[in-house]
């Protein structure tokens, strides 16, 4: 069999469709394989890069879908903070059944996916019984499907708001809300402390954040607060929580060392696919204020990117390039 790889861009994976029910699973999916020791996760290595004048960053993940029998690499790099114009992430996979490669394909499509399924996972199984209301805050790429894939895991909720302060991410958000639920509507807010004092479930993805960092104490009881590696939450949001998650422990300790205590440590109390396996609680009581750090698991992206290169490549899109002759 020809060693070659088909190459994936991004026009190529713009139109090819997963519905947030779709990607839910696959993300759900994910989890349980990891929790029942199917999959493999090393952490994130992240490398910050020695010119404070350019802001950059650049990141590499490595992982194993004992689901799918795939293996994955993924690698990013960012240059500021104000923008994503300077903000390129790939992922690989590899077939380790026949032990051929497979796709080589942009990965922003991926992750503006699997992250609001895990969000919407999150809230499935840390929310409180009954919530009604979500906030979202930050209308990037990733936070632009967050709230139809919450009504998607959720469809009791029946007040959904959106703070942001870009235009076009704030009618991007609008769209896709109406794309999947023609029917419901998007509340704006500006007043972000008075808005999560009145949510159930209120979820942070803003960058350098135009609005007062969040605090986990200002939720109601009960209330869910959840950081998409965020600078929009205050730096002690984890420590004020009465019970706090993590997607991995082990990623905290690199994309969220400033919500570490004085002594250093980031404390929790479970990981999100041990609580999706049911191996440990969402929450310890409807009252309590829940705090869960969301930071991007390999794992997740490998399905996901599968699936989209799994159709594209059967609609006949991108190349297939021969690297190996």
């Amino acid at each position: 069999m020809t060693q070659a790889m088909h190459v994936l861009t991004r026009s190529d994976l713009d139109d090819v469709e997963l519905t947030p029910a779709e990607v839910i699973d696959l993300v759900e999916e994910a989890y349980l394989a990891f929790a029942q020791g199917d999959s493999r996760c090393p952490v994130k290595l992240m490398m910050p890069i020695p010119k404070a004048e350019r802001d950059a960053v650049s990141y590499s993940m490595l992982g194993y879908d004992g689901s799918l029998e795939q293996v994955g690499f993924k690698t990013s790099y960012r240059q500021g903070s104000e923008s994503a114009e300077k903000y390129y992430t790939t992922i690989s996979l590899y077939d380790d059944v026949t032990g051929l490669p497979f796709a080589f394909m942009d990965c922003q499509r991926v992750g503006a996916s699997r992250t609001p399924a895990t969000t919407a996972i999150t809230a499935k199984h840390c929310a409180r019984e009954g919530a009604t209301s979500a906030l979202m805050l930050g209308t990037g790429v990733q936070g632009r499907n967050t709230l139809p894939y919450l009504l998607t895991a959720l469809p009791g909720l029946a007040r959904l708001r959106l703070f942001g302060t870009h235009p076009d991410g704030i009618a991007e958000s609008v769209a896709t809300m109406r794309r999947w639920f023609p029917d419901r509507e998007i509340e704006l807010v500006d007043d972000v402390p008075a808005a999560v004092a009145e949510s159930d479930i209120v979820v942070v993805a803003s960058g350098r954040a135009a609005h007062p960092k969040v605090r986990t104490e200002w939720l109601p009881p009960g209330g869910l607060l959840i950081s998409v590696a965020s600078k929009g939450v205050e730096s002690g949001a984890l420590r004020q929580a009465d019970y706090a998650i993590a997607t991995s422990t082990g990623q905290l300790g690199v994309t969220g060392t400033r919500l570490a205590g004085p002594d250093g440590e980031v404390r929790i109390d479970a990981e999100l696919p041990e609580v999706v396996a049911g191996r440990a609680a969402g929450r310890r009581a409807e009252d309590e204020r829940v705090f869960a750090f969301s930071s991007g698991m390999i794992i997740t992206d490998i399905p996901v990117a599968h699936a989209l290169a799994t159709r594209a490549v059967a609609a006949g899109r991108g190349q297939r390039v021969e690297l190996w002759t």
